[in-house]
């Protein structure tokens, strides 16, 4: 069903084929946000929250296609795919570029969450699965530490530019970005994988079905609880550590720590994890935000540093594990299409989750951490509960 894996440097070449690609797409759609919601609101004239509430609506289109586009991949490779996504990307950037009402915007983030389906994580990880089956671990992990720099570099890229040229013009680079190196990496650089098989006599292929199982609902669940919690941190970090004591500064220079936590944490999933199974992993990163959690209460507001390592240091592995753990626990066959069902209800989490988060810190304060940590620890149980027949 599945060639074989290709030999150790097309495994490289395609690592960093992917990793680029994903950083792009990464940098110049999600990440994008944090940068331009603000100026684009102030320059066309209405409150940034319309910004955030397209962004969301992004990721809940992207949510819905998971599934459709897993099939495709399991069925076709993910070359057309991921090319689809470069196009769709700097159509959307294009359109936000030449906005000039809020319903432009609004337009212009639906089709970024198109491309954002078509292109981000789990369509690469399909892709991987499709090209080297139950050895994709390996390739899973790389571009993830690849990609991992995606903010490192899109943020500061954005700043510039819209220092520079302003925002209008920065979203009209970034889309002949996606085109002039995103759409030839998809392309003409990743493996070309073999077409399905025809039935004997000529029928076309039953459409494939994905029982929803114990195992698929506790690693559904798994992610989405994790995922919340990832995206509640992503933005409102800064000011929970400042909830909790610490100064502009500390909270700054504490979630400045998370993006090289998260790279270290892959490169330690690269090595010595890589000789557990995938469930080991996934345990551990769930487990990290609590412990760190509990370090921030005991230690004080004032040193938040440990929380920010270990917070950082799990989302760095939970991230490889939303590509590895379904492949460890269910094999590499409809891998695509049950990444996209397992991943419809993280993304709808992630879209939910800034806003969420943000009433209960107005509430409760440094309390939504025991909600974050609640949630951790009950993605750490649904994982716990999880077995696999395969060997590790």
């Amino acid at each position: 069903m599945h060639p074989p894996p290709t030999r150790q440097t097309d495994l490289r070449r395609t690592i960093i084929v992917l990793g680029t690609g994903q950083t792009l797409a990464w940098a110049s759609s999600y990440y994008l946000i944090a940068i331009l919601a603000v100026p684009i609101a102030q320059d066309i004239g209405f409150d940034s929250n319309w910004v955030f509430g397209a962004f969301s609506a992004s990721l809940l289109i992207s949510a819905l296609m998971g599934p459709r586009i897993g099939r495709t991949i399991d069925s076709f490779g993910g070359r057309g795919v991921l090319s689809a996504s470069s196009v769709v990307i700097a159509t959307g950037l294009v359109v936000l570029a030449l906005a000039q009402s809020l319903e432009m915007v609004w337009a212009a983030w639906l089709i970024l969450g198109v491309g954002m389906g078509l292109g981000l994580y789990d369509s690469a990880f399909a892709a991987l699965g499709r090209i080297y089956g139950d050895q994709a671990r390996k390739a899973i992990t790389g571009i993830t530490l690849i990609a991992g720099f995606a903010s490192t570099i899109g943020w500061p890229l954005t700043s510039w530019g819209l220092a520079e040229i302003g925002w209008r013009d920065t979203c009209l680079v970034w889309a002949a970005a996606n085109i002039l190196l995103g759409l030839p990496l998809n392309r003409f650089l990743i493996p070309k994988t073999e077409p399905p098989v025809a039935a004997a006599d000529g029928s076309k292929p039953v459409k494939p079905h994905i029982p929803m199982d114990r195992s698929m609902w506790l690693l559904g669940f798994a992610f989405a609880a994790a995922w919340i919690v990832t995206a509640a941190m992503a933005v409102h970090l800064p000011r929970m550590l400042e909830t909790a004591g610490a100064t502009t500064a500390q909270a700054i220079a504490a979630g400045a720590m998370i993006g090289p936590a998260q790279v270290a944490a892959r490169l330690l999933e690269a090595g010595f994890l890589s000789r557990f199974h995938a469930l080991v992993t996934a345990r551990l990163a769930a487990a990290a935000h609590p412990v760190g959690v509990g370090l921030l209460f005991v230690l004080g507001g004032t040193f938040p540093y440990g929380f920010a390592l270990f917070h950082g240091a799990g989302n760095g592995i939970l991230t490889i594990a939303r590509g590895t753990v379904p492949l460890a626990v269910f094999g590499p066959e409809n891998y695509g299409y049950r990444l996209g069902l397992l991943g419809a209800p993280a993304r709808i989490g992630q879209a939910a989750a800034p806003l969420m988060f943000g009433f209960l810190i107005d509430e409760i304060g440094t309390g939504a951490l025991y909600v974050s940590s609640g949630l951790s620890l009950a993605a750490l149980a649904a994982f716990c509960m999880l077995r696999s027949a395969k060997p590790g």
